[in-house]
């Protein structure tokens, strides 16, 4: 490719899809995540967190490197990814809903959607310690671009406060909830010191775009092993 673009995964829950359940293809099976970060090992790429990617879309570091993201903390991250993760030298950031650590995604409820634990501080705090990132998703996700201003500014400030306060990191790292932005939410993410966010928009990432809008790129349960070489190798998830 003529210009560096670099994919960022997106994954949100690894366990097995379970039948009867909305939005069950977001669940990533164990053993077909553990295959697909030894894809990237084998291909040459390590596995990156966002904060760690910076210098690489600007061009100030060279390699071969992939972004790493997980949505809203679930506890099966936890179990299943973060063994691979550590086990390969790879790190990746983890989207945390501030309010709802160590409880479930109460926000899926009533949706015909697998309700399922989230990781508690302990295990946000091993995950650290791991080397690994964390960054905001909010305090309750929300859809950001359905709140008034006062609540948008709790939503996004208070959630980073919070992580930083009680994990003793720098959050700079913020993923909008369901992908719901606006160029509103855009500034106050802005605003509040973040330096990289993602949105749900698929395509590789990109020195010319903004950074607190970058697409990323999907991984799901039918993500096989020939659809996932493509998406690190080629522009394929651009023509999606």
């Amino acid at each position: 490719m003529s210009e560096k673009r670099i994919p960022i995964l997106m994954y949100h829950s690894i366990s097995k899809p379970l039948k009867g359940f909305a939005m069950r293809g977001l669940n990533v099976p164990p053993l077909k995540f553990k295959i697909q970060m030894y894809i990237l090992k084998f291909l040459g790429y390590k596995g990156v967190g966002l904060n760690e990617i910076i210098p690489y879309l600007l061009g100030e570091k060279k390699g071969k490197v992939v972004g790493i993201t997980f949505d809203d903390g679930y506890l099966d991250n936890f179990n299943y990814a973060l063994p691979i993760l550590k086990k390969l030298n790879f790190s990746a950031t983890c989207f945390i809903v501030s309010n709802l650590i160590g409880k479930e995604n109460i926000w899926d409820k009533n949706k015909g959607i697998h309700i399922k634990k989230l990781m508690n501080k302990n295990q946000i705090k091993y995950w650290i310690d791991s080397g690994l990132e964390i960054g905001s998703h909010t305090k309750n996700h929300v859809r950001l671009s359905q709140q008034n201003k006062e609540v948008l500014v709790e939503e996004i400030r208070d959630s980073k406060h919070y992580l930083e306060t009680n994990f003793k990191v720098n959050i700079v790292s913020f993923c909008y909830p369901y992908g719901d932005f606006s160029i509103d939410v855009r500034n106050i993410v802005s605003n509040n010191g973040f330096k990289i966010a993602t949105t749900t928009k698929r395509g590789l990432a990109k020195k010319e775009d903004d950074f607190l809008l970058l697409p990323r790129v999907l991984v799901n349960h039918r993500t096989f092993v020939l659809n996932f070489i493509l998406k690190i190798l080629t522009k394929y998830e651009e023509k999606r």
